[in-house]
């Protein structure tokens, strides 16, 4: 897989190494993050166990697969608010999707459709 960038974040596979990012590991302190980001480093969270524990290969078969990805996306959303950069994980697309998410309601793009309600 080639990591993506986007003007909100980097996808990369959960063993890369990012040249230039500053790597806090599997699910640092969220105080860590923050404060890293707030200093302008480029931040990598690992969204993914490092033993690939919790990644549904285990006996819970496809719900453990399906878990396994819903607490990544759930990880990278809270990291990207905190202002994580580069995130390496297991399920690219979901997270990649969670990212335009947050960028969303941070007001740093539009969403990809608004709709008026009518009250």
């Amino acid at each position: 897989m080639v990591p993506e960038e986007t003007e909100y974040g980097r996808v990369v596979e959960p063993g890369a190494i990012v040249e230039g990012a500053e790597d806090l590991g599997y699910r640092p302190a969220p105080d860590r993050v923050r404060e890293r980001a707030e200093r302008g480093s480029t931040v990598l969270v690992r969204c993914t166990a490092p033993d690939g524990s919790g990644s549904g290969s285990g006996p819970e078969g496809a719900g453990g697969a399906h878990a396994a990805e819903a607490a990544e996306v759930a990880v990278a959303s809270v990291y990207a608010w905190l202002g994580a950069r580069v995130f390496a994980t297991a399920h690219p697309e979901a997270v990649r999707q969670a990212l335009a998410l947050v960028a969303s309601v941070r007001g740093r793009r539009p969403p990809a459709l608004a709709r008026r309600g009518l009250a």
